[in-house]
């Protein structure tokens, strides 16, 4: 059992995976490269938590193929297991301890030596903005305290691919961008987050690749903005001078929509690089001056209700008792 390191960190092929009659995945494919995060996007009840189950190997997929750091999710667990780490939607702390009590627990886990467990633990304390707290009961916590100790303990086996299923559900806007940074650090370090999520500003900051899963499929995939770029609404919006200015530009332009009260066109375009040179050099060709450009693209929130037909962090699945995300 040797992990290829040129891999992917995960590579899925083909997943299926259904409880009783309801089919919760439907054949899907994902390739993640290392040192990266991945994103995976869908409505409560899309298969979110049951892929992250399947390639931790908390469950088995009923057909397909799943690879995670090199390794078989299905013939090479163990190997697997010993790769990755894992944070659930809800925090997984013993609240009866002290923090450094929960990460010297997790470090016998991982059968540290007696020193090399209490310099881990000293440096994920460090790491994660602990010392402080590290004496404290976690029940004296807040809820990004907890957060942050809760992938400290994920930290501790040192992983290659983490798996973060809704890691800042519930914390404040603050927490919320201490944990994407954190997240950036880790990445920059070489680790590879798959990161499921309801917040899109979440995907939209962090994700290098976004997936969207619906029903059981993914119906799209690309950056944050080939995403956007998919979905119509897109313009610049050119503010002229005055109302002269407006009527050139709008005989030479065409296909454009008039804003009176701002002194403003708003020109269809979807925000790319070609696109939008396309467009100054028609300004220029006709020696329009424009006062101000800006570009306005669809944000995931347009992106998700499109592919989906749901807004971000909707129930589309009644069947909530075979805990499939």
């Amino acid at each position: 059992m040797t992990s290829n390191h040129s891999a992917p960190a995960i590579a899925v092929r083909g997943l299926r995976k259904s409880f009783g009659d309801h089919v919760v995945l439907d054949g899907i494919d994902l390739t993640v490269p290392r040192g990266t995060v991945f994103s995976l996007l869908g409505a409560n009840g899309a298969g979110k938590t049951t892929t992250v189950k399947i390639l931790s190997t908390l469950i088995n997929g009923d057909s397909g193929t799943g690879q995670v750091a090199g390794y078989d999710v299905a013939g090479e667990a163990d190997a697997v297991r010993a790769s990755i780490g894992v944070t659930g939607q809800f925090s997984a702390v013993d609240n009866l301890l002290t923090g450094e009590e929960n990460l010297l627990l997790m470090a016998d886990l991982h059968h540290l030596g007696r020193a090399e467990r209490r310099s881990r633990t000293r440096q994920l304390l460090e790491q994660f903005d602990l010392v402080e707290a590290a004496k404290k009961p976690v029940s004296t916590y807040s809820g990004g305290m907890r957060r942050r100790l809760d992938l400290a303990l994920t930290l501790v086996g040192s992983p290659q691919v983490i798996f973060l299923d809704e890691p800042t559900t519930g914390l404040d806007p603050r927490s919320r961008r201490a944990m994407w940074q954190i997240v950036r650090d880790l990445v920059a370090s070489g680790v590879t987050i798959f990161l499921t999520t309801q917040y899109l500003d979440e995907a939209d900051e962090l994700a290098d690749r976004i997936a969207v899963l619906d029903h059981g499929k993914i119906v799209a995939e690309g950056t944050a903005e080939e995403l956007k770029r998919r979905i119509p609404g897109g313009h610049v919006r050119l503010r002229f001078a005055d109302a002269e200015h407006l009527d050139t530009a709008m005989l030479a332009l065409g296909h454009a929509s008039r804003e009176n009260d701002t002194l403003a066109l708003r020109v269809p375009s979807d925000g790319s690089l070609h696109s939008l040179k396309s467009l100054i050099d028609r300004l220029d060709q006709q020696a329009i001056e424009v006062d101000e450009l800006s570009v306005h693209t669809p944000d995931l929130d347009d992106v998700f209700l499109a592919l989906t037909g749901s807004p971000a962090g909707t129930d589309t699945d009644t069947d909530q008792k075979v805990t499939t995300s």
